[in-house]
């Protein structure tokens, strides 16, 4: 298996054990009434899963994109730094040039 799929994978599993203690505890600490919303309903369970799969999901993508983000080595010395100067092709100074506008408002007569 590439290691990319086996880096996706990897932390796809550690986005949906987070998103399992983030249920867990939105269910333990009663969240907004949750815990009795989801007790004393007859869908309930989907309600639990729903959140379980969608936050999932989300804390997954988030997970992934931080381990890619942070695969990255720098090969420049200059820090993210830009060159500035005439060399990057920009003027010495800006200078307001002026713009003749006719008027076209109509008079009145």
């Amino acid at each position: 298996m590439p290691r990319l799929v086996r880096l996706y994978i990897h932390h796809s599993l550690i986005g949906f054990a987070l998103s399992g203690v983030f249920v867990g505890m939105l269910l333990y600490f009663n969240v907004v009434n949750l815990w009795h919303l989801v007790s004393h309903s007859s869908s309930g369970w989907l309600a639990v899963a729903m959140l379980f799969l969608f936050n999932g999901i989300v804390f997954s993508g988030v997970q992934f994109g931080i381990a890619v983000m942070s695969m990255g080595v720098a090969d420049d010395d200059d820090r993210g730094r830009r060159n500035s100067g005439p060399s990057r092709g920009m003027a010495e100074a800006m200078v307001p040039i002026p713009v003749p506008v006719r008027d076209g408002r109509r008079r009145l007569r």
